[in-house]
Formats: structure tokens, C-alpha cells, sequence
């Protein structure tokens, strides 16, 4: 399964300058590598301009909505969208849209987790709503937002569902960029599945983003590593018969007691 993931500088406050981005970027890259899933980084449309979401966010899901699902359909792609400021009812979630290739929206998530270090929880509404797996191209997988990764139980609770491969969409910032790498080793190893992550580079009101968008495979592998600076695209082709093999060989779910935990 053939990725190509963006990792993006990102126009604070400008969605359509954003989503002129992201169409050269998928048009361009199509073209070139034929993906089979683009994945985007967290909050793309918007960069973190979070006194101001009340005038860029979307209102429920549009225009990014419209704009991915079109994209997936023109150009026959899975897309993990990233996520979108979302406003829904009055308030503001942190959304991830995911799209098969016929342009239908396969799962959407509102991230749980806030960042008091970012000051999200000023501005955003956690979501409520369980994680669950989607598939794409018959393959389960499991989408996380940023800071979501420091919370193994989310990605536990993707595994034990049937989770091949956990998309991480991110702006993780410098400061804490090798907690960035060795969460999603971490991820990796214990869940036994694909860890794809998506983060942005750049500035945004004195804070400077990680970048080293990653894909490490079941066995803690970091396959592909993106540099910190500069915008890149991550081209990865996954073998997923990796997952059921290792899981086989290391029977951690076989193994697990829950019940005295």
C-alpha cells in the first residue's frame, strides 16, 4: 500500500491558500507516484491562529469537506485529511476526515485530547466520541491527532479492534521533537502495526514545529524520516503482511491478562 504524505509548511489564517497548497500538491504528486492514501498534517487549513478560529474554521466540515472529497474522487485516492478547525453548534473540535476513493467519507474524529502546553483547551472542545477503526481499500487502520500520542490506551484500543497501521497527524513542536520519535516507536513496538505520522514544519507565534514526519513498521523500525525544516513529501510503500507475522511471532495479544491490569 503506497503512501505519500505531506509534510507542510502551513499559511496561518489562510485556508484557501492552504487548500491551493494541498490541490498543487496532490495534482503534482498523483501524477508522479500514483498513492494509493495522502496523508496530511493536523490543523493544515488554519496553522494554530487559535484567538481567531471564530472567522477560518470550517463550519460543520465545509468547505474541507467538499474540497477532499473531491480531490479524492478527481484523482481515485484515499485521503487521510489531516484535521480541520471544525465548528459545530457554537463550538470549535480539532476534526480528522478520512475519504475513500470515491470521495465518501469514511470515518471522522474530534481530538480528545487537548493541549494545555498550546493552550488548546482555551479555544477547542474535546471530542467525546470513542476511537474506532475505518477501512480503506479493505485494510483496517486507526487516526490519532498530535498529542493523542502520548496516551497509549488510544492506540491500544485501535490494535485490539484490528488496526494494521495508526495514521498520526500532527504540529508537534521542536521542544519536544525526541519524545515525537520515540512515542511513535513506542507505538509501534507494542501494538504491532504501522505508525504513519504527518507533522508540520515552520513557525507559528514564537513556536517552531518538528517536522520529521515518520513511518515505523510492527517491529519498531523507523523506515522513513523526514527532515525538521524543510517541506518534503515521504514516499512509503508498506508490506502488511508484516503485521499478522509479527504479531505471530511476539503473541503479545495472546499473551495480555487484562483482567489484573
Amino acid at each position: 500500500m503506497k503512501h505519500a504524505i505531506y509534510q507542510m509548511d502551513i499559511v496561518a489564517g489562510n485556508p484557501k491558500a492552504n487548500r491551493l497548497r494541498v490541490e498543487d500538491w496532490v495534482k503534482e504528486t498523483v501524477k508522479k507516484e500514483q498513492p494509493d492514501i495522502i496523508v496530511l498534517p493536523e490543523m493544515w487549513t488554519t496553522a494554530y491562529t487559535l484567538s481567531e478560529l471564530e472567522k477560518y474554521a470550517d463550519v460543520n466540515g465545509e468547505p474541507t469537506t467538499s474540497f477532499l472529497k473531491e480531490l479524492a474522487k478527481t484523482y481515485q485516492i484515499n485521503i487521510i485529511g489531516g484535521s480541520v478547525a471544525n465548528k459545530r453548534e457554537g463550538k470549535i473540535y480539532n476534526t480528522s476526515l478520512v475519504f475513500d476513493r470515491g470521495g465518501n467519507l469514511v470515518y471522522g474524529y474530534d481530538k480528545m485530547h487537548l493541549v494545555p502546553m498550546l493552550n488548546e483547551p482555551s479555544y477547542l472542545t474535546g471530542g467525546r466520541e470513542k476511537v474506532c477503526v475505518f477501512e480503506l481499500d479493505g485494510i483496517k487502520m486507526g487516526l490519532i491527532i498530535c498529542y493523542d500520542l502520548r496516551f497509549p490506551e488510544l492506540a491500544r484500543s485501535l490494535a485490539l479492534q484490528g488496526a494494521q497501521i495508526l495514521y498520526v497527524v500532527a504540529e508537534w513542536p521542536t521542544a519536544r521533537k525526541e519524545h515525537w520519535k520515540a512515542l511513535q516507536i513506542a507505538r509501534a513496538i507494542e501494538n504491532q502495526f504501522f505508525v504513519v505520522s504527518s507533522n508540520r514544519i515552520g513557525s507559528y507565534d514564537g513556536e517552531d514545529f518538528a517536522g520529521k514526519s515518520m513511518v515505523t513498521d510492527p517491529w519498531g523500525n523507523c523506515l522513513h524520516m523526514a527532515g525538521e525544516t524543510e517541506e518534503e513529501t515521504i514516499i512509503a510503500s508498506l508490506s502488511l503482511e508484516m503485521v499478522p507475522k509479527i504479531r505471530k511471532d511476539v503473541p503479545i495479544f495472546t499473551s495480555r491478562v487484562p483482567e489484573l491490569y
